[in-house]
């Protein structure tokens, strides 16, 4: 009989002992609320200064997920606790803004990275290290989960990798390693196109999506806008946005998003997983990119006499592509900062993103622009009329220092 039980464990799916509940919280629709993955018969309660407070059940238990409860954090509260465990506050205006994205380990067909290997996915490192700097906020600018497909035999660099929108797949890529950032600060937890429909949008949905879940995967969300007291981030889902082809009606619907952030109160921050004009390496080492759905959709506003960014927007926050990029335009638009650099295979991009070429026919050109290679997240720091932004690698190390200088357009600028 003890024979039978040795052989049944080893039977068990892999990564089963870390199929545990996880809580965290993350900006909505409507402010911030506390959420709880958790393998309890009810939702639990959510402890306050201000008293105790129902969770209500979001999703319920599947034979792929444990259920989901959630609760607006109550205004004014000074602590909260859910299920024994101490939950982070927003903050009225932060100060420490950190920015990561593309973290997840990436296992699809022949793409194979060794996830077991820190120096390959050291995602699990590099948010501990951030945890450490004490962010006021999170922004992740998308893409959590990338183990699509089953690890092969004999191969070490994955092995006993769990693989596929479920539960142990989204703690293993996503959860466990990013438990000590989700304890340090809340978090603003952008779609990614590996959060599509396709993908792991199911899950994205059920786990973190900002409003209400319902069970058909909608293959797109309204913008929503985060308060933080004197900025405000307007947070666009184009997860199912095509880089090289037109989606129709996707462009309209964009196209009226776009103007829509027109109405938010500046300062605003344009926050979304692909960057609408970024750089990757093309033919003979020259920058080219750019996402043409969101490029035709800012083309539209332009034909009918509006600008191609709402006048309002200062920055744009994107990821996408696995590397930090920085660049400021030549036609009064506002600056782009790529972070896709967390924790997936990393994009060899140009350092010097001057003369990028962009697809579609925005007219837009960089005036000068530059990215930074390696795996890291960077932390935005205010400093005076602008925001000090410094690049960390997965270990913490402080590499370089930008800055953000706010104004319209603003500008980024990152000495050697």
């Amino acid at each position: 009989m003890k024979k039978l039980a040795l052989s049944f464990l080893f039977l068990l799916p892999p990564f089963a002992a870390e199929a545990a509940d996880s809580t965290w919280v993350q900006a909505v629709t409507n402010g911030f609320e506390a959420r709880i993955a958790t393998t309890a018969a009810a939702c639990p309660v959510l402890h306050t200064d201000k008293g105790e407070v129902a969770t209500t059940m979001r999703a319920a238990a599947t034979a792929s997920f444990p259920m989901v409860c959630a609760v607006a954090i109550p205004a004014g509260a000074a602590s909260a606790s859910i299920a024994g465990t101490v939950l982070p506050l927003p903050v009225a205006n932060p100060q420490r803004i950190l920015v990561l994205g593309d973290t997840g380990c990436r296992i699809k067909g022949a793409a194979l990275q060794a996830c077991n290997d820190p120096a390959k996915w050291p995602f699990p490192q590099l948010a501990a290290a951030a945890a450490g700097l004490k962010p006021d906020l999170v922004i992740h600018v998308g893409d959590y989960l990338y183990r699509e497909s089953p690890c092969p035999p004999g191969d070490a660099g994955c092995a006993g990798s769990p693989w596929g929108d479920n539960w142990i797949t989204w703690q293993a890529d996503f959860y466990t390693p990013a438990a000590p950032l989700l304890a340090a600060a809340p978090i603003v937890l952008v779609r990614g196109n590996h959060e599509d429909c396709a993908r792991a949008g199911p899950g994205w949905l059920r786990l973190q999506g900002p409003s209400a879940n319902t069970d058909a995967c909608a293959p797109h969300l309204p913008v929503y806008t985060v308060e933080l007291g004197s900025l405000r981030l307007a947070v666009m889902d184009d997860a199912s946005a095509s880089d090289t082809d037109i989606t129709r009606p996707d462009n309209e619907t964009y196209a009226a998003e776009l103007t829509g952030m027109g109405a938010t109160q500046a300062p605003v921050w344009f926050v979304h997983h692909r960057p609408t004009w970024a750089a990757i390496t093309g033919p003979l080492g020259i920058p080219i990119g750019g996402n043409l759905t969101l490029i035709d959709a800012s083309r539209l506003n332009a034909l009918h006499g509006g600008p191609l960014v709402a006048p309002n927007v200062e920055l744009m926050l994107s990821g996408h592509i696995h590397t930090f990029e920085a660049i400021n335009f030549a036609k009064g638009l506002p600056p782009q900062i790529v972070a896709g650099n967390g924790g997936d295979n990393l994009d060899i991009t140009p350092k010097d993103l001057r003369g990028a070429q962009f697809q579609g026919h925005s007219g837009v050109t960089v005036a000068d622009g530059l990215s930074v290679g390696g795996f890291g997240f960077l932390l935005m720091t205010k400093a005076g009329d602008g925001w000090a932004i410094d690049l960390y690698d997965s270990a913490g190390t402080k590499t370089r220092t930008c800055r953000f200088t706010q104004g319209k357009p603003g500008r980024l600028d990152c000495p050697a």
